[in-house]
């Protein structure tokens, strides 16, 4: 049993049509091993996601002592009223069910740093923020309820081991899964334990939920159905490798990518798959994310696939003809574009109905994180700390800021303001300047 301890206070690219893909599951760990022996300082956990590339390949003693695993996915497309979020919240990972990590409104032209916390440790996954409070967790167990206004502490919850997965808000409860696979559902007033649930894999995805109820992503290949009032069991869904990544809902089913090179779709009330699985052919990382009856994810082979969901069929795939691309990250979803990242630096928009380029912009350097849509803009943050503003419609840079440390995870945004964290242990608040 765990203890829980609180503190309160105050060019030219490739589609191909129909997606043809080989069938069956991959090798066994190719999403990599757990990371659990690699939390920890900054520059340990920035030096294991930078070789998560040579981990796809190594047989040696290197990969039992280096961490595999990637904060993943969550990226598709739902109806516009519901998908691209609230205007002041952003409640999980990717703003969303639906996983489209996209909200409506355009962030002011001109932003300033407002505040920023220091959270002593490093943080590897994404903020989330609801009614005016910030909840971040940080790889050493500890999760913190900031102010969004000013940055000050509310409360801090110590837990036995750290997070590289985001929490999520429902209601009043905040749900997080630790890198020892426990489940912990906390109020969100002061940051006590309601109740915990123990799996038996590394969760490092977000969790989702839907009436009254949460699901529960983990390396164990499992997709656990919990009631959200005490975490008692509903259902328990199997796949044949790591879960690595969010899952996504769309009205009365779930969609689920993983490190078997399918795409799941599970009925929410039964557990039971409502069809055969979609071949990716390959792993994946990514969240899908749905916009209508469309689904969007990436692969570690370098495809960005779409799906009919409803009709349970492939629409298109593009791929980098001019190189290899290997795609970690999800997208960023809305009616205008489909936006990636790739390990070659560089973001790429695409056509949500053809697949076909928009745009691609070189980065300095590669992002870990999902894009992030807001209104008429495309944010991009980087390992190398730089955070990029591109304009939705064509690219166009319009902004680039450089901060210390490494971003390992996504901005959100939240009204009129950015938030993003670092694996120096920063929140830092961008918007707009004081009259």
């Amino acid at each position: 049993m765990g203890i829980i301890t609180t503190e309160l206070r105050k060019s030219k690219n490739v589609i191909r049509f129909p997606l043809l893909v080989e069938s069956g599951p991959p090798t066994k760990g190719v999403c990599g091993g757990s990371r659990r022996e690699e939390t920890g300082r900054a520059k340990k956990t920035q030096l294991v996601r930078r070789s998560i590339l040579d981990l796809m390949t190594m047989k040696t003693r290197q990969f039992q002592l280096l961490v595999g695993s990637l904060l993943a996915i969550s990226m598709l497309w739902a109806p516009t009223d519901v998908a691209r979020g609230q205007d002041n919240d952003w409640p999980t990972a990717r703003a969303n069910p639906q996983g489209t990590g996209a909200v409506p409104q355009t962030l002011p032209r001109q932003l300033v740093e407002q505040w920023r916390y220091k959270a002593g440790e490093a943080i590897e996954s994404t903020p989330v923020v609801v009614a005016g409070i910030v909840y971040v967790a940080d790889v050493e167990g500890t999760i913190h309820a900031l102010d969004a206004s000013d940055g000050q502490k509310r409360w801090t919850t110590k837990t036995d081991a750290g997070f590289l997965a985001p929490p999520a808000i429902e209601g009043d409860t905040l749900l997080i899964g630790d890198y020892n696979g426990k489940v912990y559902a906390l109020d969100i007033a002061n940051g006590q334990s309601r109740w915990t649930f123990q799996t038996d894999g590394e969760i490092n995805a977000g969790l989702a939920c839907f009436d009254d109820k949460v699901l529960i992503p983990s390396q164990d290949g499992k997709l656990y159905c919990r009631n959200l009032a005490d975490g008692s069991e509903v259902w328990t869904y199997e796949t044949t490798d790591q879960i690595q990544c969010s899952p996504t809902i769309a009205g009365s089913r779930t969609f689920l990518g993983g490190c078997d090179g399918q795409l799941h779709s599970v009925n929410l009330k039964t557990g039971k798959a409502i069809a055969d699985p979609l071949p990716l052919g390959g792993p994946t990382l990514s969240t899908p994310a749905v916009l209508g009856r469309h689904a969007f994810l990436t692969t570690h082979g370098g495809l960005v696939m779409a799906f009919d969901w409803q009709a349970n069929k492939p629409l298109w795939e593009y791929a980098d003809p001019d190189r290899n691309q290997e795609y970690r990250s999800s997208p960023a979803a809305s009616e205008q574009a489909i936006v990636v990242t790739s390990q070659f630096r560089s973001v790429t928009a695409l056509d949500p109905k053809t697949g076909k380029p928009l745009w691609s912009k070189p980065l300095r350097r590669f992002a870990e994180a999902d894009p992030v849509i807001a209104g008429d803009d495309a944010w991009v943050a980087a390992t190398d700390g730089r955070l990029y503003r591109f304009a939705l419609a064509d690219g166009t840079l319009r902004s680039e800021q450089e901060f210390r440390g490494s971003f390992l995870a996504p901005p959100v945004i939240a009204g009129q303001q950015l938030i993003i964290a670092n694996d120096d242990g920063l929140v830092i608040a961008l918007g707009p300047a004081a009259k």
